[in-house]
């Protein structure tokens, strides 16, 4: 294994909270699901998203105490660290709710959750992929877990994709309207930093520029089949993998670690 560094550290950070907070996110539809098939999926996915994140977690209080000798839990990076320092995706912080609806809870769009769920899955799928040859033998470990959840991930999403897209009116223009939300979004997972150019120069994780091509090749063949049609590119690239998020981050905080922080310590 090479030797742990503070972006060695980082890139695992990112990963781990951008599966949590995407699986945070899509526990809101527990109870709330338009059936009660995909009420269920949502927590299954959920459940598999918060599981990823919880060894990365671990992998990563491995190595803060290698780095510090700082020991650190799951439950530290979960729930005891600000919002600034939360690395996650924008994109997975973002509401339900589209715009083509209120800004109620109640509101929530379910195609904007396939969306998200259909560029995230995508993603990870090739990222997971590349990571089994990582010189970190328990991230490639934990990919060797994660992607077979990660494809079942990309399979429901992809045949959701593909009925709204392809089915009424109104599930099209649901479906496009978020698509055309959301995309821009996803040119952060593409941007380089000097975090992801140091995990690559060791071996640890690929660029991911690097697998932008076949993630691109994957989504508009489906956006295709589903009769949508890609966003034209925009130049502004998000930062919440730098700690800089929008106004929607604080309130996932809010609702995930108010318990933990009322009770400090407490077992349950």
């Amino acid at each position: 294994m090479t030797t742990p560094t503070p972006e060695h550290l980082a890139y695992v950070l990112r990963l781990a909270d951008t599966a949590l907070i995407l699986g945070q996110r899509n526990t809101e539809w527990c109870g709330h699901g338009p059936i009660l098939e995909e009420d269920i999926a949502l927590a299954n996915m959920s459940l598999d998203l918060i599981g990823q994140a919880r060894l990365l977690y671990t992998h990563a209080a491995t190595l803060e105490k290698a780095l510090t000798g700082r020991e650190r839990t799951e439950d530290d990076y979960a729930y005891f660290r600000a919002e600034r320092e939360f690395a996650n995706y924008t994109l997975a912080e973002l509401p339900h709710f589209g715009p083509l609806v209120g800004t109620t809870h109640s509101s929530n769009d379910y195609a904007v959750t396939i969306v998200r769920n259909f560029l995230y899955a995508s993603l990870m799928a090739h990222l997971w992929t590349a990571l089994l040859r990582s010189a970190d033998p328990q991230l490639a470990a934990i990919a060797e877990r994660s992607i077979k959840e990660t494809r079942y991930h990309v399979h429901h999403a992809r045949e959701w994709l593909i009925r709204f897209g392809d089915g009424t009116d109104e599930s099209h223009n649901r479906a496009q309207a978020a698509l055309d939300w959301l995309m821009p979004y996803t040119r952060e997972f593409f941007s380089t930093d000097a975090v992801e150019a140091a995990v690559a120069e060791a071996g640890v994780a690929p660029l991911a520029a690097q697998l932008e091509a076949a993630w691109r090749a994957d989504v508009e063949a489906a956006f295709e089949e589903a009769t949508l049609t890609a966003p034209a590119p925009v130049k502004h690239v998000t930062t919440g993998k730098l700690g800089e998020h929008s106004e929607h981050m604080g309130f996932v905080l809010a609702e995930m670690q108010s318990l933990a922080r009322q009770h400090p310590g407490a077992r349950w």
